[in-house]
């Protein structure tokens, strides 16, 4: 099952519907974020880095599920790399988000597609909208390893 990830930024006046959807994502009447925004390095990274890799969960020598979010191996750890609970599923699957495992992750839906486990990062609070969205704006640009 594909779900469709539609994120759209506010523009204009305070009080003009803008909140948040059912899965924490921006809502509002301005239309679709510029696509390609987002880089690795620049945006991405960091989010993996202050909310993933360290030892214990995505980082160290023995990382959960074998995926090292550290700077300079997530790419290889996540793009075009099967998931090994969906393993039908990529956890970055370039240019689309809506079959992106680890976007599923992030949003808390991932059992809809079959997924097990809590929402990540794990034990921790959710990602904000704005983490959720570069990430999502990542995978929509195809995910460079930029």
């Amino acid at each position: 099952m594909l779900v469709t990830l539609t994120v759209w930024f506010s523009v204009g006046c305070a009080g003009d519907g803008t909140g948040l959807d059912d899965n924490g994502l921006p809502v509002g009447t301005g239309g679709l974020p510029p696509a390609g925004a987002a880089t690795l390095s620049g945006d991405a990274q960091p989010i993996f880095t202050a909310n993933c890799a360290f030892s214990g969960c995505h980082g160290g020598t023995s990382p959960a599920q074998n995926m090292n979010l550290g700077s300079g191996l997530s790419f290889a750890n996540l793009v075009g790399i099967a998931s090994l609970q969906v393993p039908g599923m990529q956890r970055i699957n370039p240019s689309k988000p809506d079959s992106s495992y680890l976007i599923f992750k992030v949003l808390g839906t991932h059992s809809t597609v079959g997924g097990v486990g809590g929402r990540m990062p794990l034990g921790a609070g959710p990602l904000s909208a704005a983490e959720i969205l570069t990430l999502t704006e990542w995978v929509e640009n195809g995910a460079p390893n930029n």
